[in-house]
């Protein structure tokens, strides 16, 4: 099986309220929906800067994270297709973890 990082863009950071209800819910569909596929749940992410030798690149907001794992890039890619962010008009990334 291989690992994809799966990232999240496009939402404003909602109130801690809406946190919660919408983590519960996010929790709820990956039981139904990822099951055994869900490595790590992840976490929110607010951005704290850059470091860089010389000058950064453009920096990318990432609203959060999830680890996924799946034979292969199309099944987490049908695995993903119907996540509730993407209904709330947000973008889903999905990055294969090489394994080195």
């Amino acid at each position: 099986m291989t690992r994809f990082l799966i990232t999240y863009h496009g939402m404003p950071y909602p109130q801690p309220d809406v946190i919660s209800a919408s983590r519960a819910a996010l929790r709820k569909w990956t039981e139904n929906f990822l099951g055994a596929a869900l490595v790590d749940f992840g976490a929110p992410l607010l951005l704290g800067g850059q470091i860089a030798a010389s000058e950064p690149v453009d920096a990318v907001e990432i609203d959060g994270y999830s680890i996924i794992e799946a034979r292969s890039l199309a099944d987490a890619r049908a695995l993903l297709s119907d996540h509730p962010y993407i209904a709330l008009g947000g973008t889903i990334q999905i990055n294969e973890c090489l394994e080195l």
